[in-house]
């Protein structure tokens, strides 16, 4: 089975390829010969991998809103499995384990945050509607743990610090040159201060 530390096959390497020219340039602004030459193939032998860049962009964004929630899901199992402690601090610790895998989503991962944003209506309306689905999924696995950890919180409000957070962990794009960041670890580590952070303030009752 594969793992993320596989030699990446060409069908990987032409979406990687393409997700970065896609956010760089934008979806109209790329050609199939330009993602070939990028991974140094012929425009014409990608149609041997996908039936065109509409393909490539819906497997990009329907493929990243699944690994997210395959990935929750994992880590959800695997705490549930092995959990020593008591119910809180295991409901803490897996909370903590859901932030790092966004993060590692939000910093290796920045052109797909860009072309979701920029792009997802360009998705055929069945491939729109099953990335909302897998988004949905992934935001309510999140909200059951949040509320495990901050029980003050009524469901409402704890499903909307979870898309907060969200949108705070995908401005990555947004934080300028990769060479500006203070390095990956510590880019890490101040996203998951502000991710508890924000949870923390959001359970503090007004005028506490």
């Amino acid at each position: 089975m594969a793992t993320r530390t596989d030699a990446p096959t060409r069908r990987e390497q032409i979406l990687r390829e393409a997700a970065r020219l896609f956010a760089e340039r934008g979806f109209h602004g790329v050609g199939v010969d330009e993602i070939g030459a990028a991974v140094g193939i012929s425009g014409p032998g990608l149609y041997r991998h996908f039936a065109g860049k509409d393909a490539m962009l819906a497997e990009l964004l329907v493929g990243i809103s699944g690994q997210l929630l395959t990935g929750g899901r994992r880590r959800v199992a695997e705490a549930r499995a092995g959990s020593g402690g008591g119910a809180e601090d295991g409901a803490e610790g897996l909370l903590d384990s859901l932030i790092e895998g966004h993060i590692d989503f939000a910093l290796d991962d920045r052109p797909l945050i860009t072309l979701h944003d920029r792009e997802l209506d360009r998705l055929r309306d069945s491939d729109r509607k099953l990335v909302r689905q897998l988004q949905r999924q992934y935001v309510e696995l999140w909200v059951e743990v949040v509320r495990e950890v901050y029980p003050e919180l009524a469901e409402p409000a704890a499903r909307s610090a979870v898309h907060s957070v969200f949108g705070l962990l995908n401005s990555t794009p947004h934080l300028g040159r990769p060479g500006a960041l203070p390095g990956r670890a510590g880019t890490a580590e101040l996203l998951h201060r502000m991710a508890r952070g924000a949870f923390g303030a959001a359970a503090v009752a007004p005028g506490a």
